[in-house]
């Protein structure tokens, strides 16, 4: 076997015991952190065992009413063989307690040995994929075509990430106005049934809050719309930022009654909820584009891979 072939077969039998002892230190991680809970478990039995056994063969009240009834011996013939239960108990826990602490320490030491392989095997191997390319050939060509590929995949990754990053932000603040919306009409219903100025002052304070947040939702949408230019589905996207509600301006004209007042509110619930849920479909699209691009991804890089081993160097 040449040299390159050689050096990546040991190091990727390194990486899968890698992957195996990472999966066998995680269950004995779980196995010790049960022994130790169960062996300090069993050492407190065992420490009022041994209390129950000094009572008796001390000067404790209880030690003296069995001397008077005469069934001391007995007594504590019966506390001592519970101690040593309890002892033996917690000795077999501590014995699995330490067996499971040195497979651990075994494990890890085994790991640290490993630790890097799969960074120098991703290096070998791209060094032999240099290498297949400056040889040329159909494989070289092959390997380009899909290299580019993949780098245009990696760009698309980029691009929808900050896309859901900027439509996040706006269903948070989203999902903010609904709240102070929601504390308002509660507030309003108070008002309108003789809540007195300390409910329309409280009424009025989420509405400020409210309108506040709209405005910030809007320049936020505006960003999320000029993100969504960089990927395919801007054309879903159908919010209308520059109608969007300006709720406010109807709920702070003073020409308005309370009954009034509520109905707007609802109204802005109703136009915040529907450009909410445009977001969300929004994000779902952007999550299942990510998902298929990083699959396609993951197998261009297989078919790379596989296709550089097949190459003799």
């Amino acid at each position: 076997m040449n040299g390159y072939d050689q050096q990546l077969k040991e190091l990727l039998a390194q990486c899968a015991r890698k992957r195996k002892l990472e999966a066998s230190a995680a269950e004995l991680r779980r196995q010790r952190d049960t022994y130790a809970a169960r062996a300090e478990e069993l050492k407190e039995a065992m420490r009022e065992e041994q209390a129950d056994v000094d009572r008796l063969e001390g000067r404790s009240l209880a030690a003296f009413f069995y001397n008077v009834v005469g069934k001391m011996d007995e007594k504590l013939t019966q506390e001592r063989q519970e101690a040593y239960a309890a002892r033996v108990r917690y000795d077999a826990a501590a014995r699995e307690l330490a067996g499971s602490e040195e497979d651990l320490a075994r494990c890890h030491a085994e790991l640290e040995e490993l630790d890097g392989c799969e960074e120098w095997y991703a290096a070998l191997l791209q060094e032999k994929t240099q290498a297949v390319k400056a040889a040329g050939g159909a494989a070289a060509e092959q390997i380009l075509r899909m290299e580019e590929r993949e780098a245009y995949l990696e760009s698309q990754e980029r691009e929808l990430g900050e896309a859901s990053a900027a439509g996040q932000s706006a269903l948070a603040t989203a999902d903010g106005i609904l709240e102070s919306l929601s504390s308002a009409e509660g507030w309003g219903t108070w008002d309108l049934i003789g809540g007195g100025l300390i409910a329309d002052l409280a009424k009025h304070s989420k509405l400020d809050e409210a309108q506040a947040a709209v405005e910030y939702l809007q320049s936020q949408l505006r960003a999320f719309r000029t993100e969504l230019a960089d990927v395919t589905i801007s054309a879903d996207f159908q919010v209308n930022i520059d109608g969007f509600l300006r709720f406010a301006d109807y709920v702070f004209d003073g020409i308005f009654a309370d009954w009034a007042v509520l109905d707007r509110i609802n109204q802005a619930q109703a136009q915040v909820e529907d450009t909410r849920a445009q977001i969300c479909a929004v994000l779902d699209r952007l999550g299942q584009m990510t998902d298929q691009a990083e699959r396609e991804r993951a197998g261009l890089r297989q078919e790379i891979e596989g296709l550089v081993s097949s190459v003799p160097m």
